[in-house]
């Protein structure tokens, strides 16, 4: 398994490496000038030096290269010297945003939390929610509950956030009043009162995002419990006088998470993405709200760092699947 693992990390750099690439080219594509925000008082010579001191007047290939150093080399060493109060990086330039004139790994710390509460919360709910629905379904299937699950999986994966987050603003929080349709990441929870204020405003984002993951895991978790089912070895457990519970919440479910673990891992980075959107209609100051605006704002530093930190979760959580699937299933090796 280490020798797996190695390999796949050594692999996983190339791959990393041709979607920065790709990123920054589409970047360098793009209509727009990061300079067009610069007020038109601004002398054409002032602007000219401005772009020099953000690094625009370089060719493209050497400002990939530069980012390429910024990230791996430079970014790493600023986080030993905040660890351990070391001043290797004293006087190399970071990673700046041109939107911001600010270091983006900063601004990345400081938007991570409130993405992670709703993204880490929305995400530990569905899963939970989803595979008791799915193994239920499954046991006593075209049942009513298998129906009544069925029709709201299709549900979860028909409506996109776009749409189901402004149906819940409309419905919970201006014809009921029950939840603030503003997420207020200002928030500081100090005692219960101000802990129910956060509960209410985490409420709506939670459950847009926590549909999506419902119904995708609850449909997998449930063909794969039909498949195992009807296996051989399920009718000989039954025979050797194992309890229902057994056969089914031990041997059947074993089996069973094989192909739900991958749909597990490589939903975390997916879920993410659904967060850009439900960050914007709820006002969540996170990651996703600040790619968008790079985006607007033509931020290639910005837009290209947190791309790329998408990518490595991808590339992560797809390693974190394969080792699991050696951990539920002995007989899967790899080295």
């Amino acid at each position: 398994m280490l020798t797996f693992t190695i390999r796949r990390l050594i692999l996983s750099v190339p791959t990393l490496l041709f979607i920065a690439l790709v990123i920054f080219l589409l970047m360098e594509l793009a209509p727009g000038d990061p300079m067009a925000q610069v007020p038109l008082t601004v002398p054409p010579e002032v602007k000219e030096k401005m772009r020099e001191a953000l690094g625009l007047g370089q060719p493209s290939h050497i400002r990939f290269f530069k980012w390429l150093y910024q990230f791996f080399i430079i970014e790493p060493m600023v986080l030993w010297d905040y660890m351990w109060g070391t001043t290797y990086t004293e006087g190399m330039q970071r990673v700046i945003s041109w939107q911001t004139r600010s270091p983006v790994m900063d601004i990345v710390i400081q938007r991570m939390p409130q993405t992670l509460w709703v993204v880490a919360l929305a995400y530990a709910v569905g899963v939970a929610i989803a595979l008791p629905i799915g193994i239920y379904s499954a046991y006593r299937q075209y049942s009513v509950f298998d129906q009544t699950g069925t029709f709201i999986s299709m549900i979860g994966f028909s409506i996109p956030p776009f749409f189901t987050g402004p149906l819940l603003i409309v419905i919970f929080s201006v014809y009921l009043g029950w939840f603030p349709s503003i997420y207020d990441t200002t928030h500081v929870v100090t005692d219960w009162a101000s802990f129910k204020v956060q509960f209410l405003q985490m409420i709506m984002p939670v459950m847009v995002l926590a549909l999506q993951t419902t119904a995708q895991i609850s449909r997998y978790m449930r063909a794969s419990m039909l498949e195992n089912l009807n296996q051989d070895y399920v009718r000989t457990a039954r025979a050797k006088g194992l309890s229902e519970s057994v056969v089914v919440m031990v041997h059947v479910l074993r089996n069973s998470m094989i192909p739900v673990v991958t749909v597990i891992a490589l939903g975390m980075p997916a879920i993410f993405g659904g967060a850009i959107i439900t960050e914007n209609v709820f006002k969540v100051n996170g990651i996703g709200q600040l790619l968008l605006t790079a985006l607007f704002a033509n931020d290639i530093p910005m837009v290209l760092t947190l791309t790329f930190i998408f990518a490595i979760l991808i590339v992560v959580f797809n390693l974190i699947a394969d080792i699991l699937y050696g951990v539920l299933d002995p007989r899967i090796r790899y080295d």
